[in-house]
């Protein structure tokens, strides 16, 4: 991998992970730069110069992608939501098949359904959680740094995990447009303490999350895929109406279409 396609893979997930229901891991495994990215993190002292230099482009397309890519992204599917939420949904359901390959599963048996139902069960859960969970919780202060640090950690293990959405995590914690705001205003006094979260939850669940890749890769990946499919139901906009139905349609198929070809070309 060059260093010009982490920039721009980087660039891909920046720019889709904080629009709401699209999950940065699952883009990142989409994408080819999943497995890359967890071991750069999490091994990240056996070849010191290597990984930071993935981490430093990849990062750098990353901030990048969010700065230019998510409020344009934000406005179009504002503007479209059901043509744009379900090409998402077209290139999720296009990357489940390179999913359920990487589980390695030889045969269906229950322990099999159970993990991928496990996945989908956590996804669903979240909703549980309090809307505005830390509305508010922006203020200046030792209190505020240390909620806002917590709100990182959250935000970055569904960062590091494929199908749960860090924008989804930031609304249910009701930091989502405070931190949109933030971003495009260079807002350090948010930034600083929610960034400083990130990375300690990154660095944390990356270890993890490589540990039971290694040891246990099929029930991991099973789940991993029940994520991804339990994160459709979250972007699902709802059923089309009248000519929607084709649109609709046309849309999902595209999304699948264009990550079968993003796939197929990371094969050769």
């Amino acid at each position: 991998m060059n260093k010009i396609e982490i920039l721009l893979k980087g660039l891909c997930i920046g720019g889709t992970m904080l629009v709401p229901g699209i999950s940065g891991g699952s883009m990142a495994m989409i994408l080819g730069i999943y497995d890359r990215l967890i071991s750069s993190v999490s091994s990240f002292g056996k070849n010191i110069k290597e990984n930071l230099l993935f981490l430093i482009l990849f990062g750098a397309g990353g901030g990048l992608g969010m700065l230019l890519l998510a409020r344009p992204l934000s406005a179009v599917i504002s503007s479209y939501p059901h043509l744009m939420l379900y090409f998402f949904m077209g290139i999720v359901a296009g990357s489940l098949p390179m999913m359920y390959k990487k589980a390695e599963v030889k045969r269906i048996q229950i322990r099999t359904v159970f993990y991928l139902i496990l996945g989908i069960a956590l996804v669903l859960l979240l909703k549980l959680i309090p809307n505005d969970l830390l509305q508010g919780q922006s203020n200046h202060g030792v209190v505020g740094f240390i909620m806002l640090m917590i709100a990182g950690v959250v935000a970055a293990i569904a960062l590091v995990l494929p199908g749960i959405s860090v924008s989804y995590m930031l609304l249910v914690l009701g930091l989502y447009e405070v931190t949109i705001e933030a971003v495009s205003k260079f807002n350090f006094s948010l930034l600083i303490p929610l960034g400083v979260g990130l990375v300690l939850g990154v660095l944390g669940t990356t270890k993890l999350l490589e540990t039971l890749m290694n040891k246990y890769p099929q029930p991991t990946y099973l789940m991993i895929l029940g994520f991804m499919l339990g994160s459709v139901g979250e972007l699902f906009p709802g059923v089309p109406t009248g000519m929607g139905w084709a649109f609709s349609i046309a849309s999902f198929v595209a999304g699948t279409g264009i990550i079968s070809i993003v796939l197929q070309l990371g094969k050769e």
